[in-house]
């Protein structure tokens, strides 16, 4: 594959994806030795063509010779039509480019609720928008409820099996629940605070797939079905403090998380 050279990436050095993938295209090669940089360190005499803002926003490719900068899912097209030119007319066809691009800022605007980081206080922060960030708490929510729906049926004979809605009500029941707590207690950390939460309940759902897959050659074991769910849930629970330590929002959060889940789990028991 070609390198791209006499061209530097500008990625976040606080978003770890960032990191990690800019980081592969060096070491692979699509881009020469020096072909990445933090933005956080260019001083204002660097790069002056630069939209600081939205190199933030979307990440920055800069032409060392011209000076020409493309951001977001354009850069990463250019450096790959480079390194596989046979993709170059799908890289450049207007409606991919433009699907490509949504892809890239749902992840983009919501990375710092993906993979949080404490932050080094870098005075450009990603611009929040709120579309996205409802269009990632619905996305996590509707996969969420449906693995949680597949994983019941394992759980058959200790627990009642319920359905799409039922499993749809309770994670959404949660949102609502805890959107309702943190805008008493720290309202402006509302969106971020949700954002996380959910990312948590998406992990641990995905976190039950391997054994949704596996179901079939384990076999009905629902008390071991149910000691997996249960330390997952557990998981959830320690990602749910370290979280909320980022956010500095203190454990109201974690303890009404909680609280939640167990009168859910009663309810469904009991009632």
């Amino acid at each position: 594959m070609k390198t791209l050279n006499d061209h530097t990436i500008l990625y976040d050095a606080e978003c770890p994806m960032c990191n990690l993938y800019t980081k592969a295209f060096v070491k692979t090669r699509l881009l020469d030795a020096h072909g990445r940089a933090a933005y956080q360190q260019l001083g204002p005499q660097n790069c002056p063509m630069v939209n600081r803002q939205r190199a933030v926003n979307e990440i920055a490719l800069v032409n060392n010779k011209t000076g020409e900068v493309t951001y977001g899912i354009k850069s990463l097209f250019k450096i790959l039509a480079n390194a596989m030119p046979v993709f170059r007319p799908l890289f450049g066809f207007a409606p991919f480019v433009w699907l490509m691009g949504k892809a890239y800022a749902f992840v983009s605007y919501n990375r710092g609720v993906i993979i949080p980081t404490a932050g080094d206080g870098f005075a450009l922060q990603p611009t929040f928008l709120l579309r996205y960030r409802l269009a990632y708490l619905v996305f996590t929510w509707a996969v969420t409820s449906y693995i949680l729906t597949l994983y019941a049926g394992l759980l058959q004979g200790i627990m009642p099996v319920g359905s799409l809605y039922r499993e749809g009500l309770i994670c959404g029941g949660q949102v609502i629940f805890q959107g309702i707590i943190i805008s008493l207690i720290a309202n402006e950390k509302k969106w971020d605070y949700l954002g996380n939460m959910m990312t948590i309940s998406f992990g641990g759902g995905l976190l039950l797939m391997p054994l949704l897959l596996l179901a079939g050659l384990i076999g009905q074991h629902p008390i071991f079905y149910a000691g997996y769910f249960m330390l997952v849930a557990g998981l959830m629970f320690l990602e749910h403090i370290r979280r909320s330590k980022i956010l500095n929002i203190g454990w109201t959060l974690t303890i009404t998380w909680a609280f939640y889940r167990a009168f859910v789990l009663a309810v469904i028991l009991f009632i």
